[in-house]
């Protein structure tokens, strides 16, 4: 475990984590169901006023907090190039649903050392849910260890899935989903890929599968599966870190069976 420098105020960063995004699930639900300024990023992106807000609130904090890390956020992308201990943060995951007003979106911060995730949160601020990890130390749902689940069997499997903004990669997803219904036992279309994660981590989605991810969608949730015992790779079967845009995370086994029918071989280098 990396010993990790403490916040100005002398709190851990954790803590720092954990009531950064608290915090932004207020501002969040402030809004929620009420009119809202939306812009199209691109084709079904959308960004609101509340990402904005919660961003805003998150940012400032962190860096008063931490005036030396460094910040990979989604709206602003405040450095794209990161260095020594940086904050990766998504202020709202699920803006469609959000939008639509659906309650099911969530806040991710995750801290990263180079390619390192050293701890990770994710918080449903619907459900008070706060999923959070530090490497080495298991992963958790509010006070309560979690594990991933024990399912062996993709026939018996609830499988989560999202399609993301790009039209070839969606296109790619739905050929999977065509190729799996009937082989498991149903398909969830999450609409929000941070807490399908997260679902994944505490057993309640047995395994989740995306083509088209940016890494404040899953740094945070890389390593809440890892300490709850599953797996995240590529489609290749390559373990994932937060630069990939394409995952599939589950428990091992039945991460062997989804490759073995489903993966792609190793392109030749």
């Amino acid at each position: 475990m990396t010993n990790l420098p403490s916040a100005n105020s002398g709190k851990s960063a954790l803590e720092i984590a954990i009531t950064a995004v608290e915090e932004a699930g207020r501002i969040l639900l402030a809004h929620f169901g009420s009119k809202i300024q939306v812009k199209h990023k691109s084709k079904g992106n959308l960004v609101t006023d509340a990402d904005i807000l919660s961003e805003k609130f998150i940012l400032e904090f962190l860096q008063d907090e931490y005036p030396d890390f460094d910040i990979l956020s989604e709206e602003s992308n405040s450095s794209t190039s990161l260095s020594g201990f940086a904050w990766i943060v998504d202020p709202l995951d699920g803006t469609n649903n959000y939008t639509f007003g659906i309650p099911f979106f969530c806040i991710n911060i995750a801290l990263v050392k180079d390619r390192d995730i050293l701890l990770g949160v994710t918080y449903d601020p619907v459900r008070k849910e706060l999923f959070h990890a530090e490497i080495g130390r298991g992963a958790y749902l509010n006070e309560s260890q979690i594990q991933v689940s024990k399912e062996s069997s993709l026939q018996s499997s609830l499988v989560g899935l999202d399609l993301g903004y790009s039209q070839e990669r969606g296109e790619e997803m739905l050929q999977v989903a065509n190729r799996l219904w009937g082989q498991v036992h149903c398909l969830r279309a999450m609409g929000s890929s941070s807490l399908g994660l997260a679902y994944v981590a505490c057993g309640r989605v047995n395994l989740y599968l995306h083509r088209y991810l940016f890494p404040w969608d899953i740094a945070s949730g890389l390593l809440l599966i890892r300490e709850a015992g599953g797996e995240v790779t590529d489609w290749q079967g390559r373990p994932a870190n937060f630069r990939d845009t394409e995952i599939i995370a589950s428990n091992s086994q039945l991460h062997r069976e989804f490759l073995a029918q489903f993966g792609q071989k190793q392109k030749p280098e």
